[in-house]
């Protein structure tokens, strides 16, 4: 038996269907999935997750949940308690710039409405988004949280895998799910590879508020070093506010965030191409390496890796995260279907099945739009200055390109 409430206590050996290593975003939407299906979860992580905006640590990038990831939040009741934070995103405009100052050169929008849709997505700050999580998975009668208590060692058998946690709690797992990051050590555990590329590039994230309102449209303008990101937010203190995704060459990113609120106010604003009037900080400044990674493959014996542990891809197009939920969604579908096969090889291999082509397009085609979003060669700017005008001007081809981004579940 294990013992009652939400937080594991150090056992000599606790028996459970599915272990997650890993309390980020995709680990806590896996455990609240997986227990909504009436598994046994036990999910640890080493650090406890931050759930306020201003403690140290926190994570203040957002996220657009798009509609497949709504949908699987709808199924398990979780969508109820992050409705009330999120801003819908209406429209996406894209703009593309040259020269510095920048100059606009094109300027699109895209509409849901192409697609049947309202909305392409709901926007929701990463802390918060955790903070609710968090809440719900305490409640369900099927999970044991071991926060503060990381992954040490597993050893996997043809009927369940032997975890063993940082605190000498022994596990008996019919499934391992690794939800631990770009760094995984459940990955390496399993023995599994994976593949880096570096752009030199960081990302800069945080808060910002502005004169003009947002209307609810998403904004990411293109220019030497890669994309500026505007994505809406609540009004901040009475005024209309977007958290900011900025990529740069890693010299130019850390001296951004150690400028005075002032001068990167004024960098935003010229950065922006003042569309959203002056430009203001209003949170703390995170910094973010720009990478692609992808694993060799998706799964080992007993063992499959979602989310950062299988691909990190740079932030662009609100693909990192969704992406991340598809494989959750994916392999709870799969459980949910044939629960006497959870862990199984075969299972396994129809999730990497459903998983492995998707990722790998996606994967490769943010690299090669970040790859020319990034360069200030003229001939590349042209090519994706025409680029952007054929995907809007062309419908058919702007539906497919659209569809492509909001995934399906």
């Amino acid at each position: 038996m294990r013992p009652p409430g939400p937080y594991l206590s150090a056992m000599a050996e606790t028996q459970v269907d599915i272990f997650i290593s890993g309390g980020g975003l995709a680990g806590l939407m896996a455990a609240a999935a997986f227990s909504h299906a009436g598994f046994s979860v036990v999910l640890a992580d080493p650090a406890p997750p931050v759930t306020e905006a201003r403690a140290e640590g926190s994570d203040l990038r957002s996220t657009a949940f798009l509609q497949p990831a709504r949908t699987l939040f709808e199924d398990i009741g979780l969508w109820k308690l992050l409705a009330p934070h999120a801003v819908p995103l209406d429209a996406l405009r894209i703009v593309d710039t040259k020269g510095w100052p920048p100059e606009i050169t094109e300027t699109r929008t895209f509409e849901p409405g192409d697609l049947g849709e309202t909305s392409f997505g709901w926007n929701l700050p990463n802390w918060l988004t955790r903070r609710e999580v968090l809440g719900f998975v305490e409640k369900q009668p099927h999970v044991q949280l071991a926060l503060g208590t990381g992954f040490r060692s597993m050893l996997t058998r043809t009927r369940e895998a032997l975890v063993t946690l940082t605190d000498g709690t022994r596990l008996r797992a019919r499934l391992v799910i690794a939800a631990d990051g770009r760094a995984s050590p459940v990955r390496e555990a399993a023995g599994i590879a994976a593949h880096t590329t570096r752009y030199g590039q960081k990302a800069l994230a945080f808060t910002a508020t502005h004169p003009i309102p947002h209307d609810n449209v998403s904004t990411e303008i293109y220019n030497q070093g890669g994309a500026f990101t505007t994505v809406p937010l609540p009004d901040h203190q009475g005024t209309p506010a977007s958290a900011i995704v900025w990529m740069n060459p890693g010299p130019k990113a850390q001296a951004l965030a150690a400028l005075p609120a002032a001068e990167l106010g004024a960098e935003m604003t010229l950065r922006s191409c003042n569309m959203l009037g002056p430009m203001e900080p209003a949170s703390a400044i995170r910094i973010w390496p720009v990478i692609t990674q992808t694993a060799q493959r998706l799964t080992a014996e007993r063992t499959a890796l979602v989310a950062e542990a299988a691909h990190v891809l740079p932030p662009i197009g609100a693909q990192g995260l969704n992406t991340s939920l598809h494989d959750v969604a994916a392999l709870y579908d799969l459980a949910r279907a044939a629960p006497g096969d959870l862990g199984t090889p075969g299972q396994l291999a129809r999730y990497a099945k459903s998983r492995e082509r998707d990722i790998a397009l996606r994967a490769r085609a943010i690299d090669l739009f970040n790859r020319i979003c990034q360069s200030g060669e003229p001939p590349v700017q042209a090519l994706r200055s025409a680029g952007l005008r054929a995907t809007h001007g062309i419908a058919p081809l702007r539906r497919t390109i659209m569809r492509a981004g909001l995934g399906s579940r």
